[in-house]
C-alpha cells in the first residue's frame, strides 16, 4: 500500500516530532489534539526545530517551507478517519489509547492502517479492540524523533505481512532504521533501558551514590552520552514508572519491581524536565541535583 496521508493523535513531545519527520519526508500530515493551545505550540515548535536544521545546513529553506505547508491541525478526531495511516501518540496509559481507537473506529476508511507509538503496551491487546487487528501495528519512535534514527516495528499476533511491509517502507522513506520486535512487554529498547534506569534509582535510593556520582559514573565509565537519572528526567519519570509497571505486571518477575523512590517522585509530581523538577531541579540556569 502507498501511504500518502498520515494522521497523528497527540501533539505532545512525541507527536510533534513524528509530524516533523513525516512532513519533511513528503507526507501530508493532520495533527490532532484535544487542546488548540497544544496544537499551536506543536506547530510553532516544529517550525523552530526545522529552522534549526536549516541553520545547520541539514534542510533547505525550500524544504522547510514545503514541510510546514503539509501540516494541518484539527481538534476533531473523526477528521483523521479517511487517512492512509494513523499514529496514536497519546499518553502512555492503556485506557486513554483504547478510547482513542474506540472513537476512531466508526470513521475509518477500509484501507486505513492503525498504529500506536506506545513504548511498552501490548499491541495484540490494543489491536483486539479494533475492527482491523491485521492492519494494526506498534510504530515506536525514539525521542527526540527528528534526531533519533531507530523505529521499533512491533507486530501483534494478527498483524498481516502487507501491513508490516508497508510500514517498513515508510520507515525507509523517513530515512530511519527499523528494528523488528516481538510483542512482549516493553519490546526491545525499553526492555533493556528501563531496568537500567530503575537500577540507577535503586542505587540512589540505597545511598550507594549521589545523583551526580551515578550520572558521572555512567557517562565517564560506560561512555553513555547522558547519565541514567538525567535520561530519566528527559524521558519523564511518569513514563519510566509506567513502563516498569508494564514489565513487572507483564513478566511477573521481581527484578522489574519499580524502585519506591521512583514512585515517590511521580507522586510528588516531580516528573523531570517537563515539570522543571525530577532528579534535577531545572528552574535555574544550571540543573541542580535534588538529592
Amino acid at each position: 500500500m502507498d501511504i500518502r496521508s498520515v494522521g497523528i493523535v497527540g501533539a505532545g513531545q512525541m507527536g510533534n516530532g513524528i509530524a516533523h519527520v513525516f512532513a519533511l519526508a513528503g507526507y501530508d500530515v493532520l495533527l490532532n489534539d484535544i487542546s488548540r493551545e497544544g496544537l499551536d505550540k506543536a506547530v510553532a515548535l516544529i517550525d523552530r526545530n526545522l529552522e534549526r536544521q536549516v541553520a545547520r545546513g541539514k534542510v533547505s529553506a525550500e524544504d522547510k517551507a514545503a514541510a510546514m505547508a503539509r501540516i494541518r491541525t484539527t481538534m476533531t478526531l473523526a477528521d483523521l478517519g479517511p487517512l492512509d495511516l494513523i499514529i496514536e501518540a497519546a499518553t502512555e496509559r492503556e485506557p486513554v489509547k483504547q478510547k482513542i481507537f474506540d472513537d476512531l473506529l466508526p470513521h475509518l476508511a477500509p484501507h486505513t492502517i492503525l498504529t500506536s507509538n506506545t513504548s511498552s503496551i501490548s499491541i495484540t491487546r490494543l489491536a483486539s479492540r479494533t475492527d482491523r487487528p491485521e492492519k494494526f501495528m506498534g510504530f515506536h519512535f525514539m525521542n527526540p524523533v527528528p534526531v533519533m534514527q531507530l523505529v521499533e516495528l512491533i507486530r501483534g499476533i494478527a498483524t498481516d505481512a502487507p501491513t508490516y511491509d508497508t510500514l517498513l517502507a515508510v520507515v525507509g522513506k523517513l530515512g530511519k532504521t527499523a528494528a523488528s520486535a516481538e510483542d512482549f512487554p516493553a519490546f526491545i529498547v525499553n526492555r533493556i533501558l528501563m531496568p537500567m534506569i530503575n537500577e540507577a534509582v535503586y542505587t540512589l535510593y540505597e545511598g550507594v551514590g549521589s545523583v551526580k556520582s551515578i550520572d558521572e559514573s555512567l557517562k565517564l565509565g560506560a561512555n553513555h552520552p547522558m547519565g541514567p537519572l538525567e535520561l530519566a528526567d528527559f524521558i519523564g519519570l511518569d513514563t519510566c514508572l509506567a513502563i516498569m509497571n508494564v514489565l513487572h505486571e507483564g513478566l511477573a518477575d521481581t527484578k522489574y519491581r519499580p524502585c519506591p523512590l521512583l514512585t515517590k517522585y511521580v507522586e510528588a509530581g516531580w516528573l523531570g524536565r517537563k515539570t522543571q523538577r525530577g532528579f534535577y531541579d531545572y528552574r535555574g540556569d544550571v540543573p541542580v541535583p535534588t538529592r
